[in-house]
């Protein structure tokens, strides 16, 4: 049985962890803040974007554009699927990475050509020491995710879909709801035409707008900053489930060390009495020894 010094020893260290763990909850929760209120101040910017293209379908109609299907084509084009992962550069986030992994593993099981993309340390360490082949890795991004950052994933993976390298993009992320985290996988290019479908409550378009040189190069320079507020729009979610999964984790180790503590303190505390009834009762025998002692000289 464990003495008091041990005891001791023991809930000193998981005060000490117990420390460790609550400043981690505050430091996730203040990134989560942070970054949601980044999202919140660019998106509307992309909404507009969103409704811009709207526009053009409303005004134009049928367009022809190499980032949507052609109407009336099947979706299974041949060729090469290239997937965005968005995993964490750490651990210490519950089944985080391990839903997004299971997600993209998922999807790529359905195509037999796959490239793949890795945003954190934590996917490229996976599939690295499983022999899945990583086209492009992007560094620090999964800690910081900035626009700056998500228009240059947009750029790599549009210089490869425009090459003819990827017939199809799919985006691996986590959505954040605010009480649920879900992993989820998103065609991002091509588009389809019902994708920025105008609601029947919307008024058509009566007067027809001008587009030069063309509605196809003015679609062109629409869609790639669009293409980089989903992706940021992805990264700035996948970074609060993180952080959130995070919170979660480190308030459920501080529910365990406190039961843990007063397990501890209350072990303590039995061996302690326990000690101290122990020399008590040696004090007591003592005392009696001497007196039975003293009774038999005298």
């Amino acid at each position: 049985m464990a003495g008091t010094k041990e005891i001791k020893t023991h809930i000193q260290s998981v005060q000490e962890t117990k420390k460790i763990t609550n400043a981690m909850y505050l430091i996730a929760s203040t990134k989560m803040r942070k970054a949601k209120a980044d999202l919140d101040r660019t998106m509307p910017y992309f909404s507009a974007l969103r409704g811009e293209i709207k526009r053009i379908f409303r005004t134009v109609g049928n367009i022809d554009s190499q980032y949507f299907f052609p109407e009336g084509s099947q979706e299974d084009l041949p060729g090469a699927c290239g997937y965005l992962v968005i995993t964490a550069d750490k651990g210490l986030a519950g089944a985080y990475n391990q839903n997004a992994i299971r997600e993209a593993q998922r999807l790529m099981d359905q195509h037999d050509d796959n490239k793949l993309f890795v945003v954190g340390e934590y996917g490229r360490q996976y599939f690295s020491s499983r022999g899945v082949p990583i086209e492009q890795s992007f560094l620090y991004t999964a800690q910081n995710p900035t626009l700056q950052r998500s228009r240059d994933i947009c750029y790599q993976l549009l210089d490869r879909y425009r090459a003819g390298e990827l017939v199809k993009i799919f985006v691996v992320y986590t959505d954040f709801s605010g009480l649920a985290s879900t992993a989820r996988s998103v065609r991002l290019l091509p588009f389809h035409h019902a994708h920025f479908a105008s609601a029947s409550s919307e008024k058509r378009v009566k007067v027809p707008f001008g587009f030069s040189p063309s509605v196809e190069t003015v679609l062109d320079s629409i869609i790639p900053s669009y293409v980089t507020g989903f992706i940021y729009s992805a990264l700035i979610d996948s970074f609060c489930c993180e952080q959130n999964a995070r919170m979660m984790a480190m308030d459920s180790a501080n529910q365990n060390a406190e039961k843990l503590l007063g397990g501890l303190s209350l072990q303590f505390n039995r061996v302690r009495q326990s000690a101290i009834t122990q020399e008590i009762t040696e004090v007591s025998a003592g005392a009696k020894a001497q007196r039975q002692k003293r009774g038999k000289e005298m």
